[in-house]
């Protein structure tokens, strides 16, 4: 795998809007005379040097002086005021050397200090000060009273030269790691913030919180600061999940797969510096926990007391949290020494305390992964056997089975593990957790062959666990694995001669095979198979459920009056049986073959009765697939409002049960994000971009992903877009996806200015999708008109540049007619073309008159009606050819109203590619976008004038240091600028950040 870069490298400052403006707020009221401290506060590693970075960069930009000093852990006797003395050595390199001229500070610089006497030149500056005369005078060579006045007047030297550097502009003091400040830094840092005023200064130190035990000496410092007026805190919590991705994202710049960055993201719970550490150990090939990272965090635990140390790995054998009675009795401990131990624990930051039930927690995974990972083999061993034995005897409370099956395989009592991973993942199918129940079964499996027949558990059997297995696969979100177990148990029950239960577990294999694309051949194959030993049964649950699924098989394929036949057989057995989530079943794909017929009411009222007959049954997964086809129904009818009421209720109706993930679940919130970007609520798409937990299908993943492609591209995140597309072409096997990848990147080409990648990937999709569907897709129409619309752009160029455009008009109008003539010839789910279909058929009529450069107005009139019935961004990008079209005739006033309804509707999306397509018309054309002002301002001025003068020497290929040079800066600053660049354009990479405001148009 190749390098990824480590901190500091120019990555983008994450999550830390809030923090930043506290920052800069106070920079601002030191800069205006009201002198201001900032304690930051925050874990080891969460970020506080990379918000000192940040403000000191801002600081420096604005003509502050920036000093920085940082302590260092030498304890109570090292070196004193190391801190202040690296600062201020930072002034020879700027030139001050005559603030120096203070003998009151020999006794901190004594190489530097250039005396009232002295003549000659000073010595050259050395790496570090000699501190050989401040130790010895602070330990006491002088008696106690001088040695006061002797720091009297060092605090004061050191107050009055910051005060005349602040005179002439603002003076930014950094004091880093607070935690290892010494008495004589902590002394002089209480007297400078106790003594701000009027100066233009602003001192900010940052310090470990999880380094602050209860005696430690920074504790009363701090207590006593946060007092003063000047001084505020800034506590920087961990990254949220969102923002810990982005972080690791960028950090990654694109070299690991998101599947990678998810896991680095989840397992660094927020923590800069780990999820750095985990980053760099997977491009390492490193496995578990860096060594680095290990050796850390266990540096931490090593400081305690050896009883508290033995504790703490006690605890790692439970897990991340324990209870103390447990503690107690597996280790047969003492109860005063126990909770000496633990005080210990807590104290120092090992351990959080929390619950109604006294419990301690780690206070991060990653620390107990590494002390778990310390411990020797027998160690361990021994140690899962005790809490295996103490276990035992406590069954009946929730948890403890799935407890007892892990300590059980850890300590290598199989028979145990076995009884209780078949119990846990009772337990956990019955509290709606299928991927827990998953997890349990496939280590019974796993087991089942270890264990002596006579030692397994009497009413399992293999069968069983193999088709629990595929439920569980299938409900939580890995439909492949559904299907390699559904086959596993299709091969074990071919083995006995129950034909019923034959019958029954090809069912299951064919429902799971329906699940993915590319699949339908052999799923046609198993239910016929199925039906075929069913059909001479008499009517059962089991063959009124296989009839179910064979009449879904048919109407997936078209065949619906097959289809019919089959649901309607269906709906009798069941009926007759008493079989009602097979009823449920039928009447749902009833449903969707009347309505095929144009009978919407008709479909409605069975869709309706399939809900009514689920929720009588139980059958929550029938329950969720009659939802997801009555919000289809009504989303492509045009009714946006009714689909997302309908659509909550089923997404919500997954999540109470544990189903989020499996196949109807999934098909629910993908049909929810459509819906919203549809109706223009894209806040909420992107708030409910739910991450999975545990281990879940790419493809799942990716179908979400996908239908968010739409509003990323919308939005103008196009160095995610174009990622997104990456990693989705190997699931093109999904139809949606596939779908979502063309319509989506041919959209985003054409916002990039690219119209022959957007015709390439119009027509590389539509190729594939005639080969899966037929040759007259539905979707042609839309991928016709993008690429007739892309043609058009291309043309437009070509003219204006003087260039043959022949081969491209052509290019365009059988495109345009291909989206015409499939909107003719196509066979639409609801029998009738819908608004969808009729507006993207509009539409391509008038990209038609813009192809042959007279765009007409009153074809672009007819698009703007034709989305009318809720598709806003969509009409809003009507609106903007519209007014193009409007301009062409010199209809300046209908066109001025047309492009402040698109800007209106635009800004409210966010939709930032189609904001600056309408400023640029309306600059063009001289007109305000609104109706008290000249419209939004020109984009380049995204930038700063100093972040354009680095992003224009970066673009003619110029390094940091060739940049700072340039401009008369230093590296680490144009790092900062271009930090802040690429968070603006959401690039992960300066050649990309220079790419996108090409695009833009930010860079001529």
């Amino acid at each position: 795998m190749p390098d990824v870069p480590r901190l500091g490298s120019g990555i983008p400052l994450v999550a830390r809007i809030r923090e930043m403006d506290r920052l800069r707020a106070a920079f601002s009221r030191s800069s205006g005379g009201t002198a201001g401290a900032v304690l930051i506060a925050g874990d080891a590693g969460i970020g506080k040097t990379r918000m000192v970075e940040e403000i000191s960069a801002i600081a420096a930009e604005q003509g502050a002086v920036v000093l920085a000093g940082r302590c260092v852990d030498v304890g109570e006797t090292g070196l004193p005021y190391l801190p202040f003395a690296e600062a201020l050595t930072q002034l020879r390199a700027l030139g001050r050397d005559d603030v120096l001229a203070r003998p009151a500070l020999g006794m901190l610089l004594p190489d530097l200090v250039v005396s009232s006497h002295q003549t000659q030149e000073p010595e050259p500056q050395r790496f570090m000060p000699n501190f050989a005369p401040a130790i010895g005078k602070v330990q006491g060579m002088q008696p106690r009273r001088e040695q006061d006045i002797a720091q009297l007047r060092l605090f004061d030297a050191v107050h009055s030269l910051l005060s005349e550097l602040a005179e002439d502009s603002t003076v930014v003091l950094v004091i880093e790691d607070l935690h290892w400040a010494d008495s004589s830094t902590r002394g002089l840092l209480s007297f400078l913030m106790s003594r701000l005023r009027t100066q233009r200064m602003l001192i900010v130190c940052t310090y470990r919180t999880d380094d602050l035990h209860r005696r430690h000496p920074l504790r009363p410092l701090l207590a006593e600061l946060v007092r003063l007026p000047a001084v505020e805190r800034v506590e920087l919590p961990p990254f949220d999940k969102t923002a810990a991705r982005h972080f690791v994202d960028a950090l990654a710049e694109g070299l690991v797969d998101q599947e990678t960055v998810r896991k680095v993201a989840e397992q660094s719970e927020g923590n800069a510096f780990f999820a750095e550490e985990l980053l760099a150990a997977i491009a390492d090939d490193e496995c578990g926990i860096p060594s680095s990272l290990a050796d850390v965090l266990l540096s931490r635990v090593e400081r305690l007391s050896e009883p508290a140390q033995q504790v703490i790995r006690l605890a790692s054998v439970a897990g991340r949290t324990v209870k103390h009675s447990t503690l107690r009795e597996v280790g047969d401990l003492d109860d005063i020494a126990l909770e000496e131990t633990l005080r210990e624990a807590v104290q120092h930051h090992i351990f959080v305390t929390g619950g109604e039930q006294v419990h301690y927690s780690f206070r991060h995974a990653l620390m107990r992964e590494a002390v778990y990972g310390d411990l020797l083999p027998g160690e361990r061993v021994r140690l899962h056997a005790a809490y295996a034995r103490y276990l035992k005897g406590r069954l009946d409370e929730r948890g403890n089975s799935a407890a007892f099956a892990y300590h059980s395989m850890e300590s290598n009592s199989l028979a145990n593990a076995l009884f209780a991973s078949v119990k846990a993942a009772k337990e956990a199918t019955e509290l709606g957790a299928p991927g827990e129940a998953l997890r349990h079964l496939e280590t019974a499996l796993r087991l089942w062959d270890s264990v002596d027949e006579q030692h397994r558990p009497a009413d399992v059997t293999e069968l069983k666990l193999l088709r629990k297995a595929s439920w569980s696969a299938g409900t939580s979100g890995d439909p492949e694995r559904a299907i390699a177990y559904a086959r596993s148990a299709v091969k074990v029950a071919d083995r006995q001669s129950d034909l019923e239960v034959k019958v029954e577990v090809r069912r299951r294999l064919a429902q799971t095979l329906m699940a993915i694309d590319g699949s339908e051949e052999e799923a046609r194959a198993v239910i016929e198979a199925a039906w075929a030993k069913a059909a001479d049964l008499p009517p059962s649950p089991t063959r009124a459920w296989v009839a179910a699924v064979y009449a879904r098989m048919l109407r997936a394929e078209g065949e619906l009056r097959l289809a019919r036949e089959h649901a309607e057989s269906a709906i009798e057995d069941a009926r007759a049986v008493g079989a009602t989530g097979a009823e449920a079943d039928a009447l749902t794909t009833l449903a969707i073959v009347v309505e095929a017929s144009g009978a919407i009411e008709e479909s409605h009222n069975l869709l309706m009765s399939a809900k009514d007959r689920a929720s009588a049954a139980d059958a929550i997964t029938v329950g969720l697939r009659a939802r997801f086809y009555d919000g289809l129904s009504r989303y492509e009818l045009g009714l946006f409002d009714e689909a997302a009421t309908v659509l909550a209720e089923g997404i919500q109706l997954a999540r109470s049960t544990g189903l989020s993930w499996s196949d109807f679940g999934v098909e629910l919130r993908w049909l929810q994000t459509l819906t919203q970007y549809a109706s223009g609520n894209w806040n909420a798409a992107d708030e409910q971009l739910e991450q999975p937990r545990g281990r879940i299908s790419s493809t799942v993943t990716a179908r979400l992903a996908a239908a968010n492609l739409y509003i990323v591209v919308g939005r103008g995140r196009f160095a995610d877009a174009e990622r997104l597309l990456t990693n989705l072409r190997s699931e093109w096997r999904e139809l949606q996806i596939a779908l979502a990848s063309g319509t989506a990147g041919a959209e985003l080409a054409s916002w990039r200015g690219k119209p022959d990648v957007a015709i390439q990937r119009a027509a590389e999709v539509l190729e594939w999708s005639r080969r899966v569907i037929g040759p007259w897709p539905m979707v042609g129409i839309k991928l016709g008109t993008l690429a007739a619309s892309a043609a058009a752009d291309a043309v437009a160029k070509a003219r204006v540049k003087g260039e043959p455009i022949a081969e491209m008009l052509a290019e365009g109008e059988r495109f345009a007619e291909l989206a015409l003539q499939t909107a003719v010839n196509s066979t639409p789910r609801a029998g009738t073309l819908g608004p969808d279909g009729l507006f993207w058929a509009a539409r391509a009529k008038a990209e038609l008159t813009r192809l042959h450069g007279a765009s007409d107005p009153d074809a672009w009139s007819k698009v703007v009606e034709a989305s009318d019935y809720g598709a806003v961004y969509d009409q809003a990008q009507a609106r903007w050819r519209y007014a193009e079209a409007l301009l062409g005739a010199d209809r300046r006033d209908e066109a001025s109203t047309q492009l402040r309804l698109a800007y209106k509707t635009a800004d409210e999306l966010g939709a930032k590619p189609l904001l600056d397509a309408l400023a640029q018309l309306a600059r063009r054309a001289r007109l305000s976008l609104t109706e008290d002002g000249p419209g939004p301002r020109d984009t380049v001025d995204l930038f700063t004038p100093r972040e354009q003068s680095v992003l224009k020497l970066v673009a003619m290929g110029q390094t940091n240091r060739q940049v700072g040079e340039e401009l008369y800066i230093s590296e680490k600053t144009v790092s900062v600028h271009l930090s802040r660049i690429m968070a603006k354009l959401g690039a992960s990479r300066r050649a990309e950040a220079v790419a996108i405001a090409y695009d833009r148009g930010l860079l001529k």
